[in-house]
């Protein structure tokens, strides 16, 4: 699996240290509904390579019973609205053993830049590692988390203005990208970002107003 910009650089790092056994990569593909893992990843759910088929109930029932709603939802949001798996929690092995991993993924595409899958890496960080490169795989996380908010936003002002479900204003800024040749989270970005000068009526603001001071009711 091949993997590009700061999420490479951490990987390299952590796999310099000397602890290659701890990076390992994990894929799905939302037709099919099937994983792949590497052997490291197998390994730190406490298998033998080949020794079990990975699926999304293998993998739920080893999240940590405190993480594992939250693993659960945020892998829901991402099967269905065909997003990256992102995510910082813990595992618990074959033996018992709780380990502290992060998961940084993107999205896989066909050759007609439809979304069938995503792909990326698991990392152990449980080992006391050296400063630096606890620094690389910290600031890997906010990137990825960061990337994702602002399509999260563009989707809320899509939803808002046009009144759509969560799913299909994913599908209009997706159809925007492909229709631009422009990658999705630039589409969101420029949306954003241009949002402002959009005019707000006062008769809008008010409607707003109203309906703030008002949730409670």
């Amino acid at each position: 699996m091949e993997l590009n910009g700061p999420v490479k650089d951490a990987v390299e790092q952590v796999v310099a240290a000397g602890v290659p056994e701890k990076v390992g990569s994990l894929r799905f593909w939302f037709g099919e509904q099937r994983w792949e893992w590497s052997d490291e990843v197998a390994r730190l759910h406490g298998y033998e390579p080949g020794e079990a088929e990975p699926t999304t109930e293998l993998l739920l029932s080893h999240k940590h019973p405190e993480d594992r709603g939250r693993v659960e939802a945020e892998f829901v949001a991402s099967v269905r609205d065909h997003g990256p798996f992102s995510s910082r929690h813990r595992i618990v092995d074959r033996a018992g053993d709780v380990h502290h991993v992060i998961v940084v993924s993107r999205p896989i595409t066909d050759g007609s830049e439809q979304v069938i899958g995503t792909e990326g890496f698991m990392v152990d960080v449980s080992d006391v590692l050296a400063d630096q490169h606890r620094q690389a795989l910290n600031d890997t996380l906010p990137v990825v988390i960061e990337q994702r908010a602002v399509i999260e936003q563009a989707k809320g002002m899509l939803m808002l203005v046009y009144s759509l479900s969560e799913q299909q204003a994913f599908r209009v800024l997706r159809w925007r990208s492909q229709e631009t040749n422009l990658k999705l989270r630039e589409i969101a970005t420029r949306l954003v970002e241009r949002a402002h000068e959009l005019p707000m009526t006062a008769q809008c603001r008010s409607r707003c107003d109203h309906l703030l001071l008002t949730l409670h009711l």
